[in-house]
């Protein structure tokens, strides 16, 4: 179609799509059908197994491994060979039992399109699979339904669509079938239905402009699958390492080969020597360390209710610096709720946090208004019973509940509203309903605006302000009903305002007595008074907001909801009242954007466009940005931000399927812990890397000079098992290292700065200078002028060095604040480690590392080496403290 079918009159729109008001014949329904296939969501299915495991070793360090074991098997040195493929193996396996359960539980999650749809085709009324649907079928629309796919509507009687999952909008929005402005956003487009949305009252007939992929949900669909996965901070830095070492390892045997052949060592032990280096270079478990540190978090995650689908997610989650955020049940509660009443003059407020707001507006007290105060939660939380109603309160809640066609189980979201809160102030429904059956009714309609019910001799009206005011002619007051003056109407027109301000969706409430017939309710009532309704704030996330701007993290809403409502809610909650409209987006380019992105706290009325527009000017600002979210509006930002945020009970499939971390609970206060379990994993990775390469430092360090003395004092197989006993248990055991206490009361590191900036650096070079010095001079001693390497002093330096890295453990944690006893898991991992090479001292193990055992005076010469180095390493690491941290 040339234009928009919004824009133009549905005889239009038919002409158009060649279709008929009585539908499609059979033969055009399966020519169509052959041509537009199957109504459905083209999506990529999970990833399989063989690709999630696949994935495990998609990583340059990784390679770098397979690469040093093959180095192994040339020299001789199988079991070297082996014990790298084994760790390398078992790094794969870690990884894909956590991508594996992440994605099989995501899966449990997974919803249903609508499974059948009626349509009428030759004429006739029938119920057909929603997935056999053509552009041209026309389709009835009744309350309850899921819109089965794109329509331009024909018909519509008091149709209402709840489009949160699509557009944000917080509640229903009235449908009518004539034309609409062409250049209307989305969320405006009055007289179009949308697939995967729910009619929440009223009915219609709509012709299908759209099915699958040529849907708005199935243009989402389209774009997240051109989008490519982007690596985590963490990911980029383990490739930059691996390639790092790769180049030095390969500069370094280069170097190192030659010079020996020239100092009279044959190949064969030049060879030895390069491979020893290699070894001694490539810290071996630091991706299996990683790994577990990660899935060790995601554990924990699981528990406090966030499902991590990818591992590096949670690292990337402690980097960022913006959360941009959804409002519609993410921010809220995603429910309509009475927050405020207004009768004769008294002002009826249904939370203790409003009824404080409005009890300060008003100097500290409510003058001749009654402040009432509701459980917000229901009896069934164990909340406290409001007082009863006053009469005039009980007449406004009595309307609300029995003019009212929805029940709390399903129905119009304002009209569950309403039932809700005639429980909470202690109204029997089910007995008011039976004690006042209704007798007639006037249905409502998107163009009256109104509904009434009569029930015997009283008829009751519900619907807006401005409607309802108009057919009054007196008003309910404390003395009875009185006429409806002037001077009254502007005051109910100043209320309605003022409860307009506040974001409230206002009805009006009135009834008239004896009415002959339902016709007589659209004049001659009495005005009863008026109910603010609202998404209500989450009660928890005011608090989680603050806790992240503590931690240096911006929050921004971004939501497709309206300019006043979204402000109300960003400024009751902290986020800030600075509001930026979609349609001023669409008028900026790109630098202009970037520009107004850092002030702004709120993007309202935003399409999936303005949400990826406005995401890209925060990464081009240098933010890490994670985006939360649970419509399909949602998806593309969730897949394009560093770490994706979905909801996982209101949540759609489509934007479950395009996030990193889905929150079990829809609970914005887990993103919060989940950043503090982010930082601090950080915060351990950094732990283990930097001593995981201090003791790679020194290692190649003492190997390469004393090689050029013509010693190889510590061969292949005792620098794997080494680095076996360092980089395993004891690292494995940092990622339970408790936080420091401070992590949110940090900002967030610079973007450009990561794991291994020049802290890391001037620790890991200060600590590997101490440890070679010393260690050094441990072999000179040992060696006692001996024209070789001898199996004792190997063994002295093999032992010191194993020794010396645990010492030098508790130190760089020290630097990181974690206290010296909070871990016992690694207390018990240092315990092992050491009985593990007491083994390789005293037991027939020794033949296989070249070792003997040792007398007591050697292990007190391996303790004067642990002290003299302690004060060594505390002094670089109080040095590194003062100068970066």
């Amino acid at each position: 179609m040339a234009e928009q079918p919004h824009g133009r009159r549905p005889k239009r729109v038919l002409e158009d799509l060649e279709s008929r008001p009585n539908g499609l014949s059979n033969g055009e329904v399966r020519r169509r059908r052959e041509e537009h296939g199957e109504n459905e969501i083209v999506q990529g299915g999970g990833r399989s197994a063989v690709d999630i495991f696949v994935a495990q070793f998609d990583s340059v360090l990784i390679w770098v491994l397979v690469v040093a074991a093959l180095l192994s098997i040339w020299a001789g040195h199988t079991i070297d060979a082996v014990l790298i493929a084994v760790i390398v193996v078992a790094n794969g396996i870690f990884g894909f039992v956590q991508d594996y359960q992440a994605e099989r539980s995501l899966e449990s999650l997974r919803e249903l399109a609508a499974p059948t749809a009626t349509v009428r085709r030759a004429g006739e009324s029938r119920t057909v699979d929603a997935t056999e649907l053509v552009p041209g079928d026309v389709v009835v629309l009744r309350g309850g339904d899921v819109i089965p796919a794109d329509g331009r509507l024909l018909e519509a009687t008091g149709l209402e669509v709840d489009e949160a999952a699509l557009t944000g909008e917080s509640v229903p929005v009235s449908k009518a079938s004539e034309a609409v402005d062409p250049d209307a956003p989305l969320a405006e487009r009055s007289s179009m239905v949308y697939k995967g949305t729910n009619v929440t009252r009223g009915k219609g007939v709509a012709v299908v402009t759209g099915t699958g992929m040529e849907t708005a949900v199935g243009a989402i669909a389209r774009e997240l699958a051109a989008t490519e996965e982007t690596e985590t901070p963490l990911q980029g830095e383990l490739d930059r390492l691996g390639r790092s070492l790769g180049i030095g390892v390969l500069a370094l045997s280069a170097l190192v080969a030659p010079l020996l052949i020239l100092r009279g060592t044959d190949a064969i032990g030049a060879a030895l020597t390069a491979v020893s280096l290699a070894v001694a270079a490539i810290p071996e478990g630091l991706p299996a360390v990683v790994t577990l540190t990660l899935a060790l978090g995601v554990r924990r995650m699981s528990a406090e209710n966030a499902l991590v689908r990818r591992l590096p997610a949670v690292e990337a989650l402690g980097a960022v610096d913006v959360i941009c955020t959804d409002k519609t049940g993410t921010l809220t509660k995603g429910q309509m709720t009475v927050s405020r009443c207004w009768v004769h003059d008294a002002v009826l407020e249904f939370d203790e946090e409003q009824a404080a707001r409005t009890e300060a507006a008003n100097g500290g007290a409510l003058a001749d208004a009654e402040s009432v105060v509701g459980d917000t939660t229901g009896a069934a939380d164990g909340a406290a019973e409001a007082d009863a109603p006053s009469d005039h309160e009980e007449l406004l809640l009595r309307i609300g509940a029995l003019c009212n066609d929805s029940t709390l189980e399903e129905g119009d979201p304002t009209e569950q509203a309403l039932l809700e809160a005639a429980d909470r102030r202690g109204l029997d429904r089910e007995a008011l309903r039976a004690e006042n059956p209704r007798t007639g009714e006037v249905p409502f309609s998107s163009e009256r605006k109104w509904m009434g019910t009569v029930h015997g001799d009283v008829g009751y009206v519900k619907g807006a302000p401005e409607v309802v005011v108009d057919n009054c002619d007196r008003v309910l007051t404390a003395d009875g009903p009185a006429a409806l003056t002037d001077e009254r109407r502007e005051r109910i027109e100043t209320r309605v305002r003022e409860f307009g301000d506040d974001a409230l969706r206002v009805l009006a409430m009135a009834y008239r007595e004896e009415p002959a017939s339902p016709d007589d309710l659209a004049d001659g009532l009495t005005f009863v008074g008026l109910t603010g309704m609202i998404d209500p704030p989450r009660t928890e996330v005011a608090n989680a907001i603050a806790a992240t701007n503590r931690a240096g993290i911006d929050v921004k809403m971004v939501t497709g909801d309206n300019v006043r409502t979204a402000g109300a809610i960003a400024e009751t909650l902290g986020i800030g009242t600075e509001v930026l409209e979609g349609r001023a987006i669409e008028g900026m380019d790109d630098a202009t954007l970037r520009e107004r992105v850092e002030s702004v706290d709120v993007f309202a009325r935003t399409s999936p466009e303005h949400k990826v527009r406005i995401l890209r000017a925060l990464q081009d600002r240098g933010h890490d940005v994670a985006m939360t979210g649970d419509g399909v509006n949602d998806a593309p930002a969730l897949k394009n931000a560093d770490v994706g945020v979905a909801m996982g009970i209101r949540g759609t499939d489509v934007a479950r399927q395009a996030s990193d971390v889905v929150l079990l609970d829809d609970n914005y206060a887990t993103i919060e812990r989940a950043v503090e379990r982010g930082r601090t994993i950080f915060d351990n990775v950094w732990k283990f890397v930097a001593y995981l390469l201090s003791a790679n430092v020194a290692e190649v360090a003492l190997v390469f000079i004393a090689s050029l003395f013509g010693y190889l004092i510590l061969p292949a197989v005792q620098l794997l098992w080494i680095n076996l006993l360092t980089d395993g248990l004891p690292a494995l055991a940092l990622g339970a290292d408790p936080n420091s206490g401070d992590v949110m009361d940090r900002p967030p590191r610079d973007p450009e700065q990561g794991i291994i900036g020049r802290p890391m650096l001037a620790l890991v070079g200060g600590v590997g200078a101490v440890t070679t010095t010393v260690m050094l001079g441990l072999t000179l001693f040992t060696l006692a002028g001996a024209a070789a390497v001898t199996p004792y002093a190997m063994t002295m330096v093999f032992t010191g060095f194993v020794f010396l890295e645990f010492e030098k453990l508790y130190v760089i944690r020290w630097l990181r604040g974690t206290p010296t006893l909070s871990n016992r898991w690694l207390a018990a991992a240092v315990a092992a480690s050491v009985a593990l090479q007491l083994a390789v001292l005293y037991t027939p193990l020794n033949r296989y590392f070249g070792t003997v055992p040792l007398e007591a005076a050697d292990w007190g010469l391996i303790a004067a080496v642990l002290a003299v180095c302690l004060p060594a390493y505390i002094g670089v690491a109080t040095v590194v403290q003062r100068t970066w941290q």
